[in-house]
């Protein structure tokens, strides 16, 4: 059955995915954006584009009639000094407004797309599931920065959607662990790809995550929409590798010799002290230095989504042929020269 639907962050890289799904499944799409042009991510789709303020409920409902389906995908991550506003503008009171505004619209549910920053994680022996609560938050995301900014953030707003429940709006949260594919406009968790493809890559950070294909993702998404339980969060992940796996897989799309050697330890930390001194300066520039980042990197990050291939449905993509897609889209669209 077709609805029209209402979905933040299609400009984005998950969101200008998830947008083609829906269109592909025949949805009226109405898209939420900052400025009249859509560039790349939604130019020639047929979605009715809207401006509005994320914070003015009032608009968010004008701009938002008629829709049976909301979808908040916007999210932002920024390591600048404002970022600790911004992204609980974003993630917290952007998200309030919305439900806000989906209530006065009647819209019926209700999905936010947080982020697998609030899901516990373990090693291959013992995955993070949705039920596990991320331990040591002070030793994992930092006392204060950006990366306890974007955790407290997402973590407050999968508390706010489930206190709408009992005001009749229907809610589900989705977390993207590590995701790749096409449409990585920035790039962001694409960034290894391409700089494997420019050139050999000698060292392998120690750690692992859990990766899935970007369309499984945004399939993912419209699946909690439909068939996800009321109150439930879904890690939406498929494959755990290591990095050293995870960067031999690249090296073999792309052509490129695989790394050889462990990224020394001490390497790791006086890197995140360059990033302590610059981002002083410039926190944008150095955002990637960060210690908690670095530290991240060398840690066994695993996780399971099998609640979401088990209740909902998603499909499993091996992680091999979304790098292909996501080094097809770069080279595509002239990244690789």
């Amino acid at each position: 059955m077709t609805k029209k639907v209402f979905l933040t962050g299609g400009t984005g890289f998950i969101g200008a995915n998830v947008v083609r799904h829906l269109v592909d499944r025949g949805h009226e799409v109405v898209c939420l954006t900052r400025k009249s042009s859509p560039g790349l991510c939604l130019e020639g789709l047929p979605v009715t584009l809207v401006q509005a303020d994320l914070n003015d409920a009032e608009g968010l409902a004008r701009a938002m009639d008629g829709c049976e389906d909301v979808y908040h995908l916007a999210g932002v991550f920024d390591a600048s000094p404002q970022g600790r506003e911004l992204m609980h503008s974003v993630h917290v009171d952007g998200t309030r407004q919305l439900c806000e505004a989906s209530l006065q619209v009647g819209a019926r549910r209700f999905l936010l797309c947080s982020s697998s920053v609030t899901i516990g994680f373990g090693p291959l022996s013992d995955l993070g599931d949705e039920r596990r609560p991320v331990s040591s938050l002070d030793a994992i995301y930092g006392h204060d920065g950006p990366l306890r900014w974007y955790h407290d953030s997402k973590a407050e707003a999968e508390q706010l959607v489930n206190t709408f429940h009992a005001r009749g709006l229907e809610t589900v949260t989705v977390n993207p662990d590590y995701i790749i594919g096409a449409w990585d406009i920035k790039p962001t968790s694409g960034a290894l790809v391409l700089t494997i493809a420019k050139g050999w890559l000698p060292v392998y950070p120690r750690g692992g995550k859990c990766f899935q294909d970007v369309d499984d993702c945004a399939l993912g998404h419209i699946l909690a929409m439909e068939r996800g339980r009321v109150g439930e969060r879904y890690l939406l992940g498929n494959e755990n590798h290591s990095y050293r796996s995870f960067m031999s897989i690249i090296a073999q799309v792309v052509g490129r010799r695989p790394p050889l050697l462990p990224m020394p330890r001490l390497a790791g930390e006086a890197l995140g002290l360059v990033g302590a001194v610059g981002s002083r300066f410039d926190a944008h520039r150095f955002a990637g230095f960060n210690r908690y980042v670095l530290r991240s990197m060398a840690q066994e990050r695993y996780r399971s989504g099998d609640k979401a291939v088990r209740e909902l449905g998603v499909p499993q993509t091996p992680l091999y042929q979304a790098v292909e897609k996501a080094h097809r889209w770069f080279r595509d669209h002239g990244y690789l020269g």
